[in-house]
């Protein structure tokens, strides 16, 4: 049997974080959780924590409340977006309950203090956690409103010194334009920054690709449907755009 020490050695990077949307999370399901679902990430996670690799994590909160389409829909803006980052903390606490009844070690970690469910964001506190190799979610966002968790992913990614930022998606990469839509769309293998900024090509929003260009902080943009994806990636296989300076 191989160890996690040797088989670190093999994978690209040594930190990474998990960027994923809470709707991810519901499966086949038009809201909510979906229990296999979140099972069946938290194995995809637990395959990377097994090569050795420190590992956070940061989930959006669509499938349960989303802030913008709230204010959209009159509700004051402010509110709505604190109504999303409990959505992300209810995220959390799902994907943290799966991982550790697969026995990984994890923290929930929330910018918005509520001592008796997770713990305060602290950044010193939330490192030791990944030297002792527990996974870490990262809920509520920035604590601010306004901000999106793509831009909290790359806040809390840029302040852990993590090596690249995952993003799991429903495809397989960055395109031109919806390869849903679109038979004839085109994936790039490598897009810089500045390109998916001037080419709209919605990897994350505009505050979290300046930040990352910014902190030198490559971004992966993944399929989280493909079995092994992640993992796969790690040791240098798989299909995927990078997105660099």
């Amino acid at each position: 049997m191989t160890d996690a020490s040797s088989t670190q050695d093999e994978v690209t990077y040594k930190r990474v974080l998990l960027k994923i949307s809470g709707e991810a999370l519901m499966g086949d399901q038009g809201f909510g959780l979906h229990p296999p679902t979140v099972e069946r990430i938290a194995r995809e996670v637990k395959s990377v924590h097994d090569l050795g690799v420190e590992i956070c994590m940061v989930i959006g909160g669509g499938n349960i409340f989303r802030g913008l389409q709230g204010s959209a829909q009159g509700m004051e803006r402010t509110t709505a977006d604190y109504m999303g980052m409990l959505a992300t903390v209810m995220n959390a606490l799902a994907m943290q309950s799966a991982l550790e009844s697969l026995g990984v070690f994890t923290r929930v970690v929330s910018a918005i203090p509520m001592d008796q469910v997770c713990e305060p964001y602290i950044r010193r506190r939330a490192v030791r956690h990944l030297e002792k190799k527990r996974v870490v979610i990262f809920a509520a966002g920035t604590g601010n409103p306004y901000f999106t968790t793509d831009t909290a992913a790359t806040l809390r990614a840029s302040e852990m010194r993590c090596e690249a930022i995952f993003k799991g998606t429903k495809v397989d990469g960055v395109y031109d334009k919806d390869p849903v839509k679109h038979t004839d769309a085109k994936r790039y293998d490598t897009v810089t920054f500045d390109e998916v900024l001037q080419k709209h090509l919605g990897v994350m929003d505009a505050s979290a690709i300046a930040l990352a260009r910014d902190n030198h902080l490559p971004i992966i943009v993944f399929s989280l449907d493909e079995p092994g994806g992640f993992r796969g990636i790690l040791r240098g296989e798989g299909t995927y755009t990078r997105v660099t300076g």
